[in-house]
């Protein structure tokens, strides 16, 4: 279960409850599920029980109570607990069946990956000032709020400067409209578009743009440009250049991703004959099981993360969020190779690393592409 399915089933359940007369409220057009945070209970949690305790003029914690059968009995979810005022915490139930779940989510949406429906119901005219960050900025946004099915359109206080257009920014119109606005304003660049692009060219440009919030000053100095592990845009780059670059070479090896069987070993089951002993090695839980765990939590938060950044106007959360994908890549990547070595044959381990690989470099150029940055197939 996906994070975004978890957000589904508990929506579902605040509407059994509501057609049963169990409570008595309006039913929000959206349930907020967020990872727990360290020192918590469970995997996720939710403050829908607050919410709603105003409008159903019942205590949280009743109202929790009440929430909390109806979402227990859902497939996929191990435990719900009530904490705090009334906040629901989750466990959900079979991890590996999860982490299909995302990955085959990965495979089948490609790049669009986290992209939905959310902000459907909403129009937005985003608003800024004649300065480059800002124009950046809120073209970023848009793309954001875009991939969560909203709609809308950008507008400028003054004519825009044409070098924009050498970093991917449109402007519909200029001048300030009489419709109500979003404004864009984050801390200015200091320098002119035209000044940006000779130095750091589009991509480095526009990372360094977007990689601050935008209350803080946004750095846009050489280390953009450094071919190394200390220069996250790099990192990210190069992480999806290697998962490529891992796709290329298990075709070579004539193997393909595929994901390990929920209650199997990536070992794959104990061949003909081995000892009790052998059996058991093989079926216990695989080292990269771990080693790819902080991989696979992100890839699994990716939607909230986008839609986040949509809600917040805050490209910068994308950008910190790819951050942390390549990191992690690296890190499952360095403990578990997703490709044999010397006379090793591909087993079943190797195509299910390979299928964790594939969909951290998907996530990646997917997040790059709403940012407006190349995800380059070779690095």
């Amino acid at each position: 279960m996906t994070p975004a399915d978890l957000s589904r089933t508990v929506l579902h359940a605040v509407r059994r409850a509501v057609d049963e007369d169990a409570l008595r409220a309006p039913v929000p057009a959206r349930v907020r599920v967020e990872r727990t945070r360290p020192g918590g209970s469970g995997d996720y949690a939710c403050a829908v029980a607050l919410q709603l305790a105003g409008p159903a003029a019942l205590p949280a914690l009743e109202v929790a109570r009440i929430l909390r059968e109806r979402v227990a009995a859902e497939p996929g979810v191990g435990r719900v607990e009530i904490t705090g005022p009334g906040f629901l915490s989750f466990t959900l139930d079979a991890p590996a069946e999860s982490d299909r779940a995302v990955l085959a989510a990965v495979r089948e949406q490609g790049l669009a990956y986290g992209h939905g429906g959310a902000l459907g119901d909403e129009i937005h005219q985003l608003h800024h000032a004649r300065e480059v960050r800002a124009a950046v900025t809120a073209q970023a946004v848009f793309r954001l709020l875009v991939a969560q099915g909203a709609r809308g359109r950008i507008t400028c206080e003054q004519a825009p400067d044409p070098d924009w257009v050498r970093l991917g920014v449109t402007v519909n119109a200029y001048g300030t409209p009489p419709t109500p606005l979003t404004e864009i304003r984050p801390v200015p660049a200091g320098a002119t578009a035209g000044e940006l692009l000779e130095r750091l060219g589009p991509d480095a440009a526009r990372w360094g743009l977007l990689r601050a919030a935008g209350h803080d000053r946004a750095a846009l100095g050489p280390e953009l440009l450094v071919q190394g592990e200390a220069n996250p845009l790099f990192r990210a780059r190069y992480a999806h250049a290697r998962a490529r670059a891992l796709t290329r070479g298990a075709t070579a090896l004539g193997f393909t991703a595929e994901a390990a069987p929920y209650g199997e070993s990536p070992a794959g089951p104990p061949a003909h004959g081995e000892s009790p002993a052998a059996q058991a090695a093989n079926a216990a839980p695989a080292p990269y099981d771990r080693a790819a765990r902080p991989l696979l939590d992100l890839l699994a938060d990716h939607p909230g993360v986008l839609l986040a950044g949509a809600r917040h106007r805050a490209p910068d959360r994308v950008a910190r969020q790819l951050e942390a994908v390549a990191h992690a890549f690296f890190d499952f990547h360095d403990s578990c190779p997703p490709l044999p070595a010397g006379d090793e044959k591909p087993s079943a381990a190797h195509r299910a690393r390979l299928a964790i690989a594939e969909a951290a470099g998907t996530v990646l150029a997917g997040g790059l592409s709403l940012l407006g940055i190349r995800a380059p197939e070779h690095l």
